[in-house]
């Protein structure tokens, strides 16, 4: 579906900007959201594009400690920013959206990391995610 594709893409970017500024997510979403009411150039911010921006702050400090304990070898300061703010909406929709197929969530991250990233970003992003996906299940009994 090419339009969650889009909101997928706006999500990643926000949380990129908001990395690289240094500034909270929702912030930069609300920022996002002003600019697109007021300027015609601006694509409009998809209900999606905040469902995930909004549901990924909410638990932003667990992603960042599930992906800074099974990133092997990486520490989240060391890890490229395209690659970690990729890995965080991947984490947020693979562990906590039902609505989107775990196939999907790798499928869309892998192609983030494609378009936005390195040669070894793609099998980086997929192993990660292949991960988090496998534990799941228990990542979610444990937040119960």
């Amino acid at each position: 579906m090419a339009a969650r594709n889009t909101a997928r893409k706006r999500a990643f970017q926000i949380l990129f900007e908001g990395d690289q500024r240094d500034t909270d997510v929702l912030t930069v979403l609300a920022d996002w959201i002003r600019h697109s009411r007021t300027d015609t150039r601006q694509p409009p911010v998809s209900e999606y594009t905040m469902e995930l921006v909004e549901g990924y702050a909410k638990k932003a400090n667990r992603i960042d400690e599930l992906i800074a304990q099974y990133a092997v070898g990486w520490t989240l300061d060391r890890m490229p920013v395209v690659d970690r703010n990729i890995l965080r909406l991947g984490a947020y929709e693979l562990i906590w959206v039902d609505g989107t197929p775990d196939a999907v969530v790798l499928d869309e991250a892998v192609e983030l990391a494609k378009e936005f990233s390195t040669e070894e970003s793609p099998a980086f992003v997929n192993g990660l995610l292949g991960r988090l996906k496998d534990l799941k299940p228990t990542l979610r009994r444990d937040e119960a």
